[in-house]
Formats: structure tokens, sequence, C-alpha cells
């Protein structure tokens, strides 16, 4: 989700009032800029158009990424059971845009996307096949220095810009201190959080998640390995085969050397990856996640309390809700829907907090907030128990899926009181690369004119001034390929959808890929349309029935129409080193974040050392 603030700030709205509009939120981006107490800067607001230097900028954005928050679902699954009484609040003191589409489906491209205003594959930030999100805080993949993100265009206008929470944007480039890929090279003077993401092997003893499928086929070309040379020395020792010592030990060294090489990885994952940052300082290693939610809460708000004589720009990038779903003790048990609501209470309360924060550092009419989501809900996370929570309503697919709506349809509220309109509920398509033109404009700084800018400022549609989105047309990836293409016809008010390519469903019918844990975005696992799907989403926003020539007139029209559009996008792309190619993304132990000595990695908060 995200919330986006400028010193109006938006009240929120959970699953009881979202119900009939919202699919799913899997990961929680809180964005708020704020906007300072001093005349200049209440001036700046209520043009909202070219702020001045000393505007007040909070922006907090919160992201779990994954698996969607209950709050902002459709249907009755879970309609009710959730109390997110601050979601609700920042709701019904907002705008809700019910057409709000992440750029990508996983979280990595999605928040790449997010932060320059640029689809992700035109930094790099893309897969062609294989790995679709970075798998190493000690890989050298990342979003690239040449990169603008709103933070750096802030920073310049004079903002303190902070970021706390989720990264997953990389870390270094070629050596363990270099930080090319760090927060601090890409606009934020300030960052607290984890460089990586939450995975399941972050919690002790929990079953292994990252590249969960290479690590067992390695394990398993190991034992083989190991038997096959037992089986030799055996045979040596009976004198049933006739071989050297020298190459029996040999050969035993070759699988010991295999078995180091690849178990120094996947055999500590939690400690490579599952790591608490301050600024360019590792302080915790692995970190314990159950004291995270609350340490990060403290640093959002101690930031606020840093900053309100100044102009501020504050990203809160939460871990929830996300697996291993890391509770604390006092939400376990008290909701009705199992550890996952559980999560989604506390993931509440911690944006409650923020807000609260706001309020009583006088902030709250001056501060502009938005909140969304960076990607669909998860159907694919399970146990042994079933589904973790995610849960996309009436909207087809999610997590991993490009071009079915349950993929990359996410909430998105804008609150800035006594700017914004609160209750205004808003059916244009837009997009979270908007944020981008949007908090630049609000930050009175320039977008820029060197690169292609996907993204549309939302001030017009936001203060009224324009009835419909800048975006006529809106493409849909997965990976490096484009799966769908959306065409808002403004005038009849259609909103037609085509799709090139869709994932095959595993067990068919079921909604998702239950086989695997993503669906993929190319090869045997999708099918290929020719000619494309069309849906009108105005009317079958389930995208349950396809349109055929025979059903809809202007089929042939539609789909050579937004064929057009596809041609001429694509004349805009250009190619760039890719960030998620085998080489970025495997472990380099020289590259690893480590406290202390190398390979002796451990540290407690604030970077005591420690036994672990």
């Amino acid at each position: 989700m995200q919330w986006v603030g400028l010193r109006p700030r938006i009240p929120g709205r959970g699953l009881s009032t979202f119900c009939s509009k919202w699919s799913s939120v899997h990961v929680l981006m809180l964005v708020v800029l704020g906007v300072g107490p001093s005349a200049s800067a209440r001036h700046h607001m209520q043009l909202m158009v070219k702020p001045s230097r000393n505007t007040d900028v909070l922006r907090a954005m919160h992201f779990s990424a994954g698996i969607p928050v209950s709050t902002v679902l459709t249907g009755m699954f879970v309609c009710g059971l959730l109390r997110t009484p601050n979601i609700d609040r920042l709701a019904e003191e907002g705008v809700k845009l019910t057409q709000h589409l992440a750029a990508a489906p996983v979280c990595t491209p999605s928040r790449s996307s997010f932060l320059t205003g640029r689809h992700s594959f035109r930094s790099g930030m893309e897969a062609d096949d294989g790995y679709r999100v970075l798998q190493w805080n000690g890989g050298s993949g990342g979003l690239p220095a040449n990169e603008t993100t709103f933070a750096r265009i802030l920073q310049q206008q004079g903002y303190a810009t902070g970021l706390i929470g989720k990264w997953h944007q990389g870390v270094n480039c070629e050596s363990r201190t270099d930080h090319c890929h760090h927060p601090l090279n890409h606009g934020f003077d300030y960052f607290y959080g984890m460089p990586f993401t939450l995975v399941n092997d972050c919690r002790p003893g929990g079953s292994p998640e990252l590249d969960a499928v290479t690590r067992a086929r390695l394990r398993l070309y190991t034992q083989m390995a190991a038997l096959g040379v037992l089986t030799v020395a055996v045979g040596k020792t009976c004198g049933l085969i006739s071989v050297s010592w020298k190459v029996v030990l040999g050969a035993a060294s070759l699988v010991f050397l295999f078995f180091v090489t690849w178990y120094a990885s996947f055999g500590f994952v939690r400690r490579w990856n599952c790591i608490l940052m301050r600024n360019h300082d590792v302080t915790e290693q692995p970190m314990v996640l159950e004291t995270t939610a609350g340490r990060m809460l403290h640093e959002a708000v101690s930031y606020i309390e840093r900053n309100k004589h100044r102009p501020f720009l504050l990203f809160v990038s939460l871990l929830h809700v996300h697996v291993p779903l890391a509770t604390t003790k006092h939400f376990l048990g008290k909701s009705q829907h199992g550890l996952y609501g559980d999560n989604v209470e506390e993931m509440d309360w911690l944006v409650g907090e923020i807000l609260k924060a706001v309020e009583v550092n006088g902030l709250k009419n001056t501060t502009f907030t938005y909140f969304t989501s960076d990607h669909g809900g998860h159907l694919e996370a399970r146990d042994e128990h079933g589904q973790l929570g995610g849960w996309n309503g009436i909207f087809r697919g999610g997590k991993g899926m490009g071009g079915w709506e349950g993929g990359i349809r996410v909430p998105g509220i804008f609150r800035w009181p006594g700017v914004l309109p609160a209750g205004r509920v808003m059916h244009e398509p837009t997009s979270l690369m908007d944020v981008f033109p949007t908090v630049v404009q609000l930050g009175g700084g320039d977008v820029p004119q060197d690169r292609v800018i996907d993204g549309r400022s939302l001030v017009p549609l936001l203060r009224g001034t324009a009835e419909h989105s800048a975006h006529e047309f809106l493409f849909h990836y997965c990976g490096k390929y484009l799966h769908a293409a959306r065409w808002h016809e403004k005038d009849s008010g259609r909103l037609w959808k085509v799709h090139y390519m869709t994932p095959w469903f595993h067990p068919e019918g079921a909604g998702a890929c239950y086989d695997r844990r993503l669906c993929p975005c190319s090869g045997d696992g999708v099918t290929q349309h020719s000619p494309p799907l069309l849906f009108d989403l105005s009317r079958d926003p389930s995208e349950a029935r396809p349109l055929s020539p025979s059903s809809e007139p202007r089929y042939h029209t539609v789909v050579a129409r937004v064929g057009e559009a596809v041609k001429q996008h694509r004349r805009t792309l250009s190619p760039v080193p890719p960030q998620f190619s085998l080489s970025n993304i495997i472990w380099k132990p020289w590259l690893q974040p480590c406290c202390g000595t190398f390979p002796l990695c451990a540290c407690r908060q604030d970077g005591d050392p420690s036994e672990t």
C-alpha cells in the first residue's frame, strides 16, 4: 500500500468501507508529503502547482509485498472480519481511486517503477525469463545510479528525505561498501530498514522460500554425488573396484567443494538477507522479526518529530502483510481471520500510530498522504494449513500475473484536508507511476526531460480541474513481455482491455498456478492469443466474458486501435543493461553487507556484537 502525503493527509478506510469497490492489497506503500506551517507553505498547498523551497513535505510509504491487505479486499470472504479503523479513516477523509494500477505484478520491478515514474524494463529492472525479483543482498543487480527517483528531485528542492522499511532495489555493485544501489545513493538522506524483503527463511526454522526449487536440486545432486563416492569407496575397500584411493579422495573433495560452494549462500539465507541497516551500517544481522515492526514505528515517529519544522519527505515501507506474517504477541489471536488477520490488524495499528504522530506534531492539515499497494494478492502463498490470506475479490488472477486485474489492481487513497474533497471516489485509470510526476510537481521540482516518463501527474484529476485521467492507454507487462493493454475510450466511457498472453492456471480453472510459486511470464506456462482476448472492463471488471466479433460489433476496430497504440509504445523502447541477469543475481561474498568480520557477521540492534 502507499500513503503519500504533502501535509494534507488522508484518513483511511478499511475492509468494511472498501468491500464494494476494492479487491486486494498485497503491499502497503504509505507516502506522506508535508507542507510546513509557514504562510508560504500554506499558500503552496492551496495552489498545489509550484511549491516553494520552504514547503514541508512528509512522505511515508508503506509496502507490504506479496499478500493483499484485507482492508481493501472485496467480497464477503473477508469483509467485516478484519478491523482496520485507521485505514478506514484514511479513505473516508480522502479521494479513493478504484482503478489504480501497479506497473508490475511483483515487488522489485513495481517499486522501481513507482520510484522513477518509468516502466521497470526501461532501467533493466525486469527479467526476460527466470528471476523476476532481486534474490540477494550480496548480488550486484539493482536500481541503476543514472535513474532519477522522486526522492532525489525533492532532495534537490531542499526537502529532508527519509525511507523507513523495505527497499529491495539492490545494495552494492563491485565492493561490500560501494552502496551504488543503496537508498542514500538514490535521493534519500536517511534510511532505516531492510535492504532486502521478507521471506520464510527470515524466520528461524521456517520452510525454505528463496529459490527453493534450485536449492532442492542442489541438495539432491550433492546427495547423489556423495552416495556415488561412498559406493566407490566401499567397492574399493571390498576389492570389488580397481581404482586408486587418490581418485576416490579427489572425487570426495570435489563433492565437498560443490557442497560448500552452494551451501555458503543457500545455507545461510537468514544471515545474509534478513538484516537491518541504518544508513550505511548494518545494525542487526540476522534481524529479529518479533521486534522489527516496533523499531520501524519508532524510527518513523522520530523522523517526523526531528523534521517537523522543515520540508520533508518520509517513505514508510512496512514489512506487513507478507509471509512469514511476523506478528507481535499483542495482536496474535485477536482477529477473526487467523494469523493473516492478526498481521493485517497490527499493520492498521502501525498506520494509525504514524498518522497520530503527524497529528500530535500539528501537521495534519498540512500533510498530503497517499496509500496504496505494489501488486495484487499472492494466491499461491500456502502452507500445510491452506492459503495464507491473499485474495483479490472479484478480480481474476493475482501476484505475478501482469495482465489479469488481480495481479495489478491496487488501492489508491489520497488525502489533503482542505484541498482534496473528502469522500470523492474516482473511476479513472491511474498508475503507481503517476506518483512520481505528482510528487515532483507538489514538491516544486521538474520532471526529467532526458528520458521517457510513463507516469502522468494526478494533480488536475485530484483537484477536479480535469475530468479524465491523462492516460488513454496503459500497458501491462509480465517481466519484459507485454501481456495486456487497456484503452480508456473517454468519449464513450468504455474501458477496453486486450490480452495478448495469459498464464496457464493449474489445476485448470483454479485461478492461479498452484503447481508453482508464481505463474510464469513466458514459455510453456502461457498461452499466446491470436487474435487477442478482448474485455470491456466497464461492464465486466472480473474479465469473465471475453468478447468476440459476434458479441461486440466494434471488436476488430478496438483490437486494431489498441494494436496501433502498442506499436507506438514499442517505438519508445531501447535496450539497457539487464539488472536481473544471472551474473547480477547470484550471491557474491565480496558484496555481502556485514557487521563484524566476514563471514562472521553477527550483531544486535545498533551494531553491538553478539552471539546469534
